[in-house]
């Protein structure tokens, strides 16, 4: 996360799954994410690409994507495939990529939909994007904490 600090301007989230992966951007003063939509364009090479695609097309500045932690801490095949997915990312975009640890989007997100009685179909096209929406206003909380702590140390 420290390498986002060298950067300035609007922050990339994502949420990234086999199925859908969702997408968020940030202000160009890092102060809010906003939901933009999921992508699903097939495999995960594919998705690196249209990822990729976005970044260049949109003048991203950095990328956080989330990284599927285990409840007890432990890494498991999700989170392997979304590290293979930020390493096919990296090659094609020269920003920096970052991971947070996202255990808690998912139930959050779901929680969110919930009270709002957000179902069925509509459930499934908003979940992602909320999902990515969370993980990209985590990485820009810490990021204003890190830059605070920064300052006052400096």
């Amino acid at each position: 996360m420290e390498r986002l600090l060298q950067t300035h301007g609007k922050v990339l989230g994502v949420d990234f799954g086999d199925v859908r992966t969702g997408l968020a951007v940030s202000d160009a003063s890092r102060l809010l994410a906003s939901g933009i939509g999921y992508i699903s364009p097939g495999g995960i090479e594919k998705t690196a690409s249209a990822v990729a695609d976005y970044v260049r097309e949109n003048r991203i500045s950095a990328v956080v994507v989330g990284l599927p932690v285990n409840m007890n801490g432990t890494e498991g095949p999700r989170a392997e495939r979304a590290k293979k997915f930020v390493g096919l990312l990296e090659k094609q975009i020269t920003c920096p990529v970052a991971m947070l640890d996202e255990r808690l989007s998912t139930k959050e997100a779901s929680r969110y939909l919930n009270e709002t009685n957000t179902r069925g179909a509509k459930r499934k096209q908003v979940i992602d994007t909320l999902s990515a929406q969370i993980i990209l206003q985590a990485a820009l909380d810490r990021l204003k904490f890190l830059a605070q702590q920064s300052e006052s140390s400096g």
